[in-house]
């Protein structure tokens, strides 16, 4: 069994996730691009792995947009996006909030007939390791 550990950014919440991914999605759905501010969000599912938190699982807090499945926790003080477990107990964890390295990679994009006009043909945008001068 793998284990995974993970933090908000202020470093209030901290969790852990024992167990293996089912499945690795880069979702262009309009609700993740406007829960992440950027093209897609980057999450990790699990039907059977266990979330325990470690620390701050009281600065954390979900938003369920109504009508939609679609649900995000994050802290209540940083805005970091964390882990969340759906109504049926399937397990998401946005993978950026990860402290331990995921060697998984994608499984697929999803909804991207709702991909972010600026996300196409990236290919040659030039690429820094670090913020450019």
């Amino acid at each position: 069994m793998t284990d995974y550990f993970g933090s908000c950014l202020c470093g209030n919440a901290k969790f852990e996730v024992q167990g293996k991914f089912d499945g690795f999605y880069l979702c262009h759905c309009q609700h993740c691009q406007k829960d992440t501010g950027s093209a897609h969000a980057a999450n990790l599912f699990s039907k059977s792995a266990k979330l325990t938190w470690l620390a701050g699982s009281d600065s954390v807090t979900t938003f369920t947009l109504p009508g939609t499945r679609h649900k995000k926790s994050f802290c209540k003080f940083c805005g970091s996006a964390l882990p969340s477990i759906d109504e049926v107990g399937l397990l998401a964890i946005p993978a950026g909030c990860l402290d331990t390295a995921v060697f998984m990679l994608p499984t697929a994009r999803i909804f991207t007939s709702s991909k972010a006009v600026w996300d196409k043909g990236l290919g040659n945008v030039p690429e820094f390791e670090e913020l450019p001068e």
